[in-house]
């Protein structure tokens, strides 16, 4: 299960499992969740043996309440409390961002296996995973303009990328709560599974990729459909797509895909993320907080 307090973590058949449990507080986020969250993506990163990683929530009910305002732990979700008048200063930060930009820095694909109610930074979280499934019975809420705030956790980004740019101003703006079946009409869930079929739909959506692609290639395609689309012009595309093609073709995994294929059997790619991914990764420099 792993060291935690209030997520659990468990690795079986090369998938990481990353649990919310707080189910005597609807899984609400924290910030001692949220350090846990971060520790659980980096032993995911570092270990090759991890090919995927599911996030979901504990019990059939809620995936996560939102933001814990009162956390047990006294640890404050959002900031320290503290009044500063220097806005870039660190303790402004909120500590969704904080968790959305750790798993957005993933080098395993994410997929969210949403099995309840998601309100707040339930629904926010999920964002920069790679892919969302969710229970029948799973409620979505961006609620934050009835609580007189605004959307926190990088949204503002992630959301109109992902649902367009009208639908995300509807959900923000109007802070209702709507169901699975308009959270799948609005692109924001990619199927609606019954409360029982979730969390296997998941597990075969994980070793679909497990069983049959490159740890390396996946990472670097994860890489490029996150940060090449919104480049000023697609010759950026074309240096990335180039360098990796060239880089790759060359490797481990490229001879034994090609084998693989032209011995009609399933491929065992060798590559691994942490020494075979191209010189050039990471290509890009992150923005520091100011």
């Amino acid at each position: 299960m792993g060291d935690y307090s209030q997520i659990n973590y468990e690795v079986a058949d090369r998938v990481a499992t990353i649990t919310l449990n707080r189910p005597e507080k609807m899984n609400a986020f924290t910030d001692t969740m949220r350090l846990e969250m971060h520790d659980a993506f980096d032993r995911s990163d570092a270990d090759d043996e991890v090919r995927a990683v599911i996030v979901t929530g504990q019990g059939n009910r809620v995936f996560c309440a939102g933001a814990d305002l009162t956390p047990s732990d006294g640890r404050a979700v959002f900031s320290s409390g503290e009044a500063v008048s220097d806005l870039s200063d660190p303790i402004v930060r909120d500590g969704g961002g904080k968790m959305t930009l750790r798993i957005f820095q993933s080098v395993k694909p994410v997929i969210g296996a949403i099995n309840g109610a998601a309100v707040g930074v339930g629904v926010t979280m999920q964002l920069p995973m790679d892919i969302r499934l969710a229970s029948t019975t799973a409620r979505f809420g961006l609620v934050f303009a009835r609580r007189g705030i605004v959307p926190e956790a990088a949204s503002s980004w992630f959301l109109p990328r992902i649902v367009g740019l009208p639908q995300a101003l509807e959900w923000c703006m109007t802070g209702r709560v709507f169901d699975a079946e308009e959270a799948l009409r609005g692109g924001l869930v990619r199927s609606l599974h019954a409360p029982e079929d979730l969390m296997p739909a998941a597990r075969a959506l994980a070793a679909e990729i497990a069983e049959n692609t490159s740890a390396v290639s996946v990472a670097m395609t994860r890489a490029m459909l996150w940060r090449v689309p919104w480049a000023d012009h697609p010759m950026a595309a074309h240096k990335i797509d180039s360098r990796a093609i060239y880089r790759l073709s060359k490797g481990v995994d490229a001879a034994e895909g090609v084998a693989s294929f032209l011995e009609k059997r399933p491929a065992a790619f060798p590559g691994k993320v942490s020494s075979d991914m191209p010189d050039f990764y990471p290509w890009w420099s992150e923005p520091d907080y100011a």
